[in-house]
């Protein structure tokens, strides 16, 4: 009986857009309710890191500057490495070598509330991981050479800098996940506390779906002095609560032996259920008479499930179960063509049902001709759990730790055992192999050699497993690396009359015509993984991705024809390069016939 309150509905609104903006407050009535935390709203809209005191939460050095951090915009591309990718043409699925923290900035707009499930597995901070170490105010140079360190536990901000380091990507990735997507995150012990409190903050308390205990180890250690750990975490939270939509599992056949149908029930198979529930609701305690004559009551401080009137409408149904004889309690008949086929996963999961720490060695040892490779993979069995509980069968999968690249195995196996079209986003820096490791000595010199390796070797197995089932077994390669344009580059806010003698090409030399394109795909938040095609018109080429989305025309001496061509496709976008036209009439030229035939095209020329 009273107007809104405004003031709530706009804490609502920015807990939408910031939920970890969101701190609790008690009001004088003593009661708890939700407010603004205006410190962090104005570092989240802030550009330099804001001075005074933190606010009430979880808080450490340098979480401003995290902060800071994911906000500020890179000058990086994505180039595509088409030797070292395969199915190049037809794949929807990308693999990234690369600082993920940048990768993630510049998926922001390609990918925007796109991925459906994102699952990572980060450096678990035991003083002997190596973590990023994000500072770009060095030289690229410098910054190549620093990208990783090893945290150990005489670091001064041993759990500070770990802290920074995830909170800053679990931003950016809060971004990527759909309305209704969900995040996985593996961890142990010694950062789980720290973790979680960062997850509650980004993605919102309210949003926190479990926190699953995995049962990693199957025999103790007993060299350990007093605990030997058994198993390690993986907190699951919710981009929106509401809209997120629990699969469950695959229901087993040891659930479904329970079901029978002792009375030929034309309805299938059933199993009886309590009719007695408490508390006892007075309204609902009754006297039943069986078929066989009994008088029965529900045991003392319960009443039936039904009222009096729906108890006869299911007698009517034949819904209930009186017993062979007619004279048992009467049961409720649940019919298994009537119950949810996804079983409700609890929070413990066995080694029994997604495997284990040494079986996930045993088997990408197995891989590699029995070479190891890695030290604690996580197994396929967990991951592809992870992803069957909320991922639909056209969903997109991220993994920006993907080490290994299990979870491109998960989503293969998945499609190749249902028939489902998943795609997978792997993100991983190309981390050098220690010189006398075995990895190195076979061969491979950084972390993503190994991961593509694996890729295709668990496609190929996959493959044989399931010959029929035509899954994508492949993936496009991108390289991380600095702007296709010169160091002469500049936004709007930095260019001046001055610096037009520079502008003659703004092109680097070393990059092609395919790291241009793929360069606009990004800057015009387009995704990676569409078909590009190509045609010949008057000895030129024209590339036409996503089915008009984006046409692009790099060729010298383009004519009339050519251009008129591009303009009766209507694209939404068309590039071209101002250094492959020979005058400023050319220029005018082009876009007077897009004005006229295609105005509603986007016409860039770089």
């Amino acid at each position: 009986m009273e107007t809104l309150n405004l003031t709530s509905r706009n804490v609502e609104k920015i807990e939408a857009l910031f939920p970890n903006c969101i701190t609790e407050v008690r009001g004088k009535d003593g009661r708890a309710r939700k407010a603004v935390n205006f410190e962090m709203l104005r570092q989240m809209l802030s550009e330099d890191a804001v001075e005074g005191e933190e606010a009430y939460g979880f808080t450490w050095a340098g979480k401003k500057a995290a902060v800071l951090e994911a906000n500020k915009p890179v000058r990086m591309t994505l180039r595509p490495c088409l030797e070292k990718s395969v199915q190049w043409d037809s794949t929807e699925n990308l693999y990234i070598e690369g600082d993920n923290l940048e990768v993630l900035k510049l998926l922001q707009e390609s990918y925007l509330e796109s991925v459906k499930v994102i699952y990572i597995d980060p450096p678990y901070n035991t003083g002997n991981d190596f973590i990023y170490k994000d500072d770009f105010s060095k030289s690229e140079e410098a910054y190549s050479s620093q990208q990783l360190f090893k945290n150990t536990d005489s670091n001064g901000r041993f759990h500070s800098d770990w802290c920074s380091m995830m909170y800053s990507r679990l931003l950016l990735a809060r971004n990527l996940l759909a309305q209704d997507g969900v995040i996985f995150i593996s961890i142990d012990d010694h950062e789980q506390e720290n973790l979680k409190k960062i997850c509650s903050e980004i993605f919102g308390e309210a949003n926190f779906l479990a926190q699953v205990v995995w049962e990693r180890a199957y025999a103790p250690v007993n060299l350990k002095k007093h605990f030997s750990e058994s198993h390690d975490y993986i907190l699951c939270y919710a981009k929106c609560l509401p809209d997120a939509v629990c699969n469950g599992l695959p229901r087993s056949s040891e659930a479904n032996k329970r079901y029978s149908n002792p009375d030929q029930d034309p309805r299938g198979v059933w199993k009886a259920g309590d009719l007695s529930v408490g508390p006892r609701v007075e309204s609902k305690v009754y006297e039943i008479t069986t078929p066989g004559g009994r008088k029965v009551l529900p045991p003392n401080g319960y009443c039936w499930r039904l009222d009096q009137r729906t108890f006869q409408e299911y007698v009517k149904d034949n819904r209930i179960w009186f017993g062979p004889e007619g004279n048992n309690v009467p049961s409720i008949k649940r019919f298994l063509s009537e119950v949810k086929q996804g079983m409700t996963p609890m929070t413990i999961w066995k080694y029994g049902e997604v495997g284990h720490s040494q079986d996930a060695t045993k088997r990408l040892k197995e891989l590699f001709n029995n070479k190891a490779y890695f030290d604690y993979p996580k197994p396929v069995e967990l991951i592809k759990r992870c992803i069957q509980l909320y991922a639909d069968k056209d969903s997109l999968i991220l993994d920006f730790f993907s080490g290994s690249g299990t979870t491109a195995q998960a989503v293969m196996e998945l499609n190749a055992e249902d028939g489902g079209k998943r795609k997978f986003i792997l993100v991983q820096l190309p981390e050098k192999c220690r010189e006398k490791s075995i990895a190195y000595m076979d061969g491979y010199e950084n972390i993503c050699q190994i991961g593509e390796e694996r890729i295709r070797r668990a496609a190929a197995l996959t493959a044989e497993r399931y010959p029929a089932s035509g899954f994508d077994s492949g993936y496009r390669v991108f390289h991380l690396d600095e702007s296709n344009m010169k160091e002469v580059y500049f936004t709007a806010s930095e260019y001046s009359q001055d610096l037009l003698t520079e502008l003659a090409s703004n092109i680097k030399g070393d990059r092609s015509e395919e790291d241009i394109f793929f360069g606009c795909i990004i800057d015009w938040g387009l995704p990676l993984s569409c078909v590009c095609k190509e045609e010949w018109i008057d000895g030129c080429k024209v590339l036409n991705y996503k089915e008009g989305a984006l046409l692009a025309c790099f060729s010298e001496e383009m004519t009339e024809r050519v251009i008129t061509y591009m303009a009766e496709k209507h694209p939404q976008k068309a590039v071209f390069l101002d250094v492959k036209l020979q005058s400023s009439a050319e220029k005018g030229n082009l876009l007077q016939i897009f004005q006229t035939v295609s105005p509603e095209t986007n016409v860039k020329v770089i």
